[in-house]
């Protein structure tokens, strides 16, 4: 079993991803800003991990990350908060969380990014056009380095009830997805560490999340 560190552990998809994790036996340290949802994390089965991704550097975050096999990286502002921070959040803190990896020799990190298409043909915010540039220039920063990454673009998150079944590939259409369905394809990718440096699109589909991601395995 493995011991993840997860950034963004209390969103909608952090939870769902760390309960998950904790009932297939890995160790959980759950990163979390604010003191009230300490508890809901330890309830849920991780360890909680007090800090804000926006004051800590790469030395500090790496401090806490020692240990980890492997770091989730789901913290987003998802357009919301204003342009400094999304840009805090989805890029600076990104940038921080390779930094650490690195110097705490975290070598497998999975990032929860966006999926190309979203939002287009509707009227957004200029908000969210900064949000979708600067996930894409977190993807760019994250894949540039050294490291064991898979970027997970899924697309619109709904809070419907997982299937377990998904549709997965490097450029698929466009769709929705439930949170509860990424957290069980980010599961299967920490417990399959030979998929390494890819991107991959997600959004719901008819294929089981552990068959849907066969084709990247080197090993089946």
């Amino acid at each position: 079993m493995s011991t993840v560190f997860v950034i963004g552990a209390a969103g909608k998809v952090g939870r769902h991803l760390v309960s998950q994790l904790t009932a297939r036996g890995h160790r959980v340290r759950a990163l979390h800003r604010r003191p009230e949802q300490a508890a809901a994390l330890q309830q849920d089965g991780a360890t909680p991990v007090a800090g804000d991704l926006q004051a800590l550097d790469g030395t500090a975050l790496a401090a806490l990350l020692t240990g980890s096999d492997v770091l989730v990286f789901t913290a987003g502002a998802g357009g919301k908060g204003g342009v400094d921070t999304t840009r805090a959040i989805d890029g600076r803190g990104l940038e921080t969380a390779v930094d650490a990896a690195r110097r705490a020799g975290v070598q497998r990190v999975l990032l929860v990014s966006a999926f190309p298409e979203a939002g287009r043909g509707t009227d957004v915010s200029d908000t969210f056009e900064v949000y979708m540039q600067v996930k894409k220039q977190a993807d760019v920063h994250l894949a540039a380095s050294c490291l064991e990454w898979v970027i997970l673009r899924p697309g619109t998150l709904t809070d419907a009830a997982g299937t377990g079944n998904v549709s997965a590939g490097p450029a698929i259409g466009y769709g929705d997805i439930s949170r509860e369905d990424v957290a069980a394809t980010l599961v299967a990718l920490v417990e399959r560490p030979a998929i390494q440096r890819v991107i991959i699109e997600l959004t719901a589909g008819d294929t089981p999340v552990a068959e849907a991601l066969d084709y990247l395995d080197p090993r089946t």
